[in-house]
């Protein structure tokens, strides 16, 4: 199984025929993914990599059956565009988009749970599902099929540390990158828990980064509800005290969300925890082996 995404998806592009869309829905679909549909207005009847463009997420989801959306559109008109997608009955949407206010983020999110719908994202590198599917940016030949489940909030250190998992030959289920904003659709906690509940994720990569409490809550999960064996890396140790660093996320404040009492908080729930990313798959590879 795989958590999210697999090749069972049917997919929307928004915002197909601008430059990112193409490129990437070609990927995509070179990866596998059952992309059915693509939504730009003014563009209606073109095709894109042999995908049709629809006027409307309206149009596309009543041509095609779609039940997953990703947004590559600009920040100004993600708000607009999700909620095209949750009218439309869209069940899963990935926004790919950065930039996008805080206040967007906010009101898209809630409007989404009212509706039960997942959103991953915004400022994200996107899901990748070896062997079944991808929505998002990360490379396609990164991947390899297996048993143990990524999450991440940094899209560089996704494609790294899942880089380094396949050239030491550790597959992976699936790979969710959350993104790195101060709000974002789908957190650790709620990637940790589809992973446990996952019977083809035996173990799980939690990769985190200096600012906000997410590292921190989601070491309070694992302690009470995590099973499986979970490695981690968090990303800034030697960021210089009171710097702003990378995401929009990556505040501290007093004395939560630094890098230090990130990883006390995870040896504290069990975890363990890699001095730097190319530790992580020994590290893998002990829990497996201890499993």
């Amino acid at each position: 199984m795989t958590i999210l995404l697999d090749e069972r998806n049917k997919v929307v592009v928004q915002g197909i025929t601008g430059h990112q869309g193409q490129f990437h829905t070609g990927a995509m679909l070179e990866f596998g993914t059952n992309v059915v549909a693509g939504v730009t207005p003014g563009k209606a009847g073109q095709t894109v990599h042999g995908v049709e463009v629809f006027e409307s997420m309206k149009d596309a989801a009543r041509d095609t059956g779609a039940d997953t959306s990703i947004l590559f559109v600009p920040a100004r008109f993600v708000k607009s565009a999700t909620r095209e997608a949750i009218d439309s009955g869209m069940q899963l949407i990935v926004i790919i988009s950065e930039h996008v206010p805080v206040h967007d983020s906010i009101e898209i999110i809630q409007m989404a749970k009212a509706h039960g719908i997942r959103i991953v994202g915004p400022n994200c590198p996107g899901i990748g599902s070896p062997g079944k599917a991808k929505l998002g940016i990360m490379p396609n030949h990164i991947f390899k099929e297996g048993k143990v489940g990524l999450v991440s909030r940094s899209g560089t250190l996704t494609y790294e540390v899942v880089n380094a998992l396949t050239e030491s030959g550790i597959g992976q289920s699936t790979c969710v990158g959350i993104g790195g904003d101060p709000i974002v659709g789908t957190s650790f906690i709620d990637v940790l828990d589809l992973f446990q509940n996952d019977p083809d994720t035996s173990a799980i990569v939690l990769i985190g980064e200096i600012g906000g409490t997410a590292e921190e809550e989601a070491a309070d999960f694992i302690m009470e509800n995590v099973t499986k064996p979970v490695c981690t890396y968090v990303a800034g140790l030697t960021a210089p005290p009171g710097k702003r660093m990378g995401h929009a996320g990556a505040i501290i404040s007093r004395g939560r969300g630094t890098a230090e009492s990130k990883v006390r908080a995870l040896k504290e729930a069990g975890v363990k925890v890699a001095a730097v990313p190319h530790e992580i798959p020994n590290l893998v590879w002990e829990v497996l082996n201890d499993a």
